[in-house]
């Protein structure tokens, strides 16, 4: 009797982003889009944190890596929150608030099916629909890059503490992709340099069915073009001088848990810009670390050599 093939159900997922703020942002987007043999794609929702300007440039960021992928057609970006939390929810109104289409999106959506929040910038989306929402919390998972935990000091962390707190003391299941800057057990270790991406990136990805102009100007028709066009107008740090790709590693321990180690705590607080530990909290995350680099940019630059993209 042949054998009945029995095919892996994909991850359905949302991808929360600050898009505009540097370039892992659009690396992670990419390599999430390249990856159709394993997740669906519902929407991208954008936030505005510190760099990058407002919640416009944002969006206009992520649209440009969607057109590279030629799917504007297929999958939804909406606007979520420019301000943060606090400022937000000062004067709550539930029928109107900074960064409703996007939060009404992951309320929506994660009612219809089950989906998994990809969070790789500030929380307060996130929060927000907590908020608006509290059973949204029962139906979801949120799978976040940002923090320094044990430490302090870190840019996603540091744009919304207040919502990050939220999200904490929520019940969500929650699991946190630590960065540690400088430290080899984060995803700051996940280090290209300039020259690496000049040799490797030239070309990869499909070729778009309409160029995008650049966020620093130039025509692009494939992904690897403008990747080569972002690392020009980026700062290096170390030896030899390189950039973390922080939010691609989100991605890649979703598509395979043995990237990176997960530890399962008691949620702390973060007060007076101090990880607070609370070891009799009954509320559990996870923390990932201790990332294998190696396998992990392997895996990226074969998915933009054969991409398969994502469906709805």
């Amino acid at each position: 009797m042949a054998k009945t093939k029995i095919t892996p159900s994909k991850i359905n997922v949302i991808f929360d982003t600050d898009a505009n703020n540097e370039l892992d942002d659009q690396h992670a987007l990419a390599y999430l889009l390249f990856n159709g043999d394993t997740f669906n794609v519902n929407s991208v929702t954008v936030n505005a944190t510190y760099n990058g300007g407002d919640i416009q440039g944002h969006y206009d960021e992520a649209l440009r890596v969607i057109k590279l992928c030629n799917l504007n057609q297929e999958i939804p970006l909406l606007k979520g929150a420019n301000g943060n939390f606090a400022e937000i929810t000062n004067a709550w109104d539930p029928d109107n608030f900074d960064g409703r289409e996007g939060v009404d999106e992951i309320l929506e959506a994660t009612e219809q099916d089950s989906l998994i929040i990809v969070a790789v910038g500030k929380l307060t989306n996130i929060a927000l629909a907590l908020k608006k929402d509290p059973s949204f919390a029962e139906r979801t998972k949120i799978v976040w890059l940002g923090s320094n935990y044990p430490e302090p000091g870190e840019y996603n962390q540091d744009n919304d503490t207040i919502a990050m707190n939220y999200v904490l003391n929520s019940t969500i299941p929650f699991e946190m992709v630590t960065v540690r800057y400088g430290k080899p057990s984060g995803t700051d270790a996940v280090k290209v340099t300039k020259e690496e991406i000049n040799q490797k990136m030239p070309g990869l990805g499909p070729i778009a069915k309409e160029p995008i102009i650049g966020r620093h100007g130039g025509s692009f028709s494939t992904f690897g073009d403008y990747s080569v066009s972002l690392f020009e107008y980026i700062d290096y740090h170390g030896d030899p001088p390189s950039r973390p790709l922080f939010d691609m590693v989100a991605v890649a321990i979703l598509k395979n848990k043995s990237w990176g180690e997960p530890k399962l705590i008691p949620a702390p607080i973060f007060i007076n810009n101090e990880w607070i530990e609370r070891p009799d909290n009954q509320r559990k995350i996870t923390v990932w670390e201790n990332f294998k680099k190696e396998e992990i940019l392997e895996d990226f630059y074969n998915s933009l050599k054969n991409p398969v993209l994502v469906s709805k």
